[in-house]
């Protein structure tokens, strides 16, 4: 099949990667490719270039500038990007076109794509995004990355499919017994949304080293809330490869998982999985879906107290029991199996049929 696949822009799709959307895209596309599919992936200039790329602009994440002067210059660079991208691919020849985007341009103009369209909805609502679903009038496949992200969007537009994340367990090595020196791991961007200041909190409660892996894509909370924190026991050792961050996760006796917001999968904790490490997550969003009580502990979303003692009691769940349930449930071949069969599906079928409103089917047509 010829599939198009359109990426966000705000970092590269390559590694190290930035976060969970960039590694998702890149795993999508790479498997894809590898089951024989022709995929073009349109995404930003320092994407990896093995795997199809057209790209349409310079990475416009806010890391190297002032934020002020970059959120303008962000706006309009995507803008135009996704603008000329949409109206190009009115004359491009593809039997579908995936959506990654988060943009609300490829969702907007989808109406005149000669080939059906899919967008996955990988985040919460939010303003953006759900103006351009609105006004979308053509036929279009709504996926969500879990049964919570579905009910997020619900008052917007109605999952057609929910096809859960996975990730290339290959990457994400067993290990059968941690470190030698306990020590709890996290990991992600930072940003205020992940939550990273209540793990060294509640790892310190625990009286447990931390380690801390990942960009710091807010270098305003890094600096006022994250910095004053660090010591002996609490490190940020940077942002890791595939390869050093499966080690560092592996090593660990409990991977913590801390967000502020809905989450709406939550890949660091099926990596965790994945290399036999429990997980210590706050119940929020599409989370407690990936554990059971074989392979991590809830705790109290923003409560430090509660994370401290899940971090102490996953510390002992057995580490195969954690490895066996990724591989049940977070292997990515399930995930690139349903989207190739969606794929097939919709390239095989008719446009869909909109309602008297003029409406698809899938859309909520109120507006709030």
């Amino acid at each position: 099949m010829r599939i198009a696949v359109i990426a966000h822009l705000k970092y590269a799709i390559g590694e190290p990667f930035a976060g969970g959307l960039e590694m998702h895209t890149h795993m999508l596309v790479r498997s894809l490719r590898a089951r024989g599919h022709d995929v073009t992936l349109f995404a930003s200039t320092r994407s990896d270039p093995t795997l199809g790329l057209e790209p349409i602009c310079d990475e416009t994440s806010l890391l190297e500038t002032g934020i002020a002067e970059a959120n303008d210059v962000a706006f309009f660079r995507e803008h135009h990007a996704y603008l000329g991208l949409m109206t190009e691919l009115r004359s491009r020849s593809f039997d579908v076109i995936h959506n990654n985007s988060l943009h609300y341009l490829p969702v907007s103009m989808a109406e005149t794509m000669n080939a059906p369209v899919v967008t996955t909805l990988h985040t919460p609502p939010f303003c953006w995004l759900e103006s351009g679903i609105r006004l979308n009038r053509g036929p279009m496949t709504y996926v969500a990355v879990s049964e919570a992200t579905a009910a997020m969007w619900s008052h917007v537009a109605c999952a057609d499919h929910v096809i859960p994340n996975g990730i290339d367990l290959s990457h994400f090595p067993f290990r059968a017994v941690a470190s030698e020196e306990s020590y709890l791991v996290w990991y992600g961007r930072i940003v205020p949304e992940k939550g990273l200041d209540f793990a060294i909190d509640a790892a310190r409660l625990a009286g447990l080293p931390l380690r801390i892996a990942g960009p710091i894509s807010n270098q305003t909370y890094f600096d006022e809330l994250i910095a004053p924190r660090l010591s002996g026991d609490v490190e940020h050792v940077g942002h890791l490869s595939h390869e050093t961050l499966a080690r560092l996760v592996g090593g660990a006796t409990a991977a913590l998982c801390t967000p502020r917001w809905e989450e709406p999968y939550g890949l660091v904790v099926a990596e965790a999985l994945a290399c036999g490490t429990p997980v210590a997550a706050f119940r929020r969003g599409g989370v407690p879906a990936l554990l059971n009580p074989d392979c991590g502990v809830l705790a109290e979303p923003d409560d430090v107290a509660s994370l401290a003692s899940a971090a102490l009691a996953a510390s002992a769940l057995s580490r195969s029991a954690c490895r066996a349930h990724a591989e049940r449930y977070c292997d990515a071949q399930h995930m690139v199996d349903a989207y190739e069969a969606l794929y097939l599906q919709l390239s095989a079928s008719s446009p869909a049929v909109a309602n008297e409103s003029g409406m698809p089917l899938t859309t909520v047509a109120s507006v709030a």
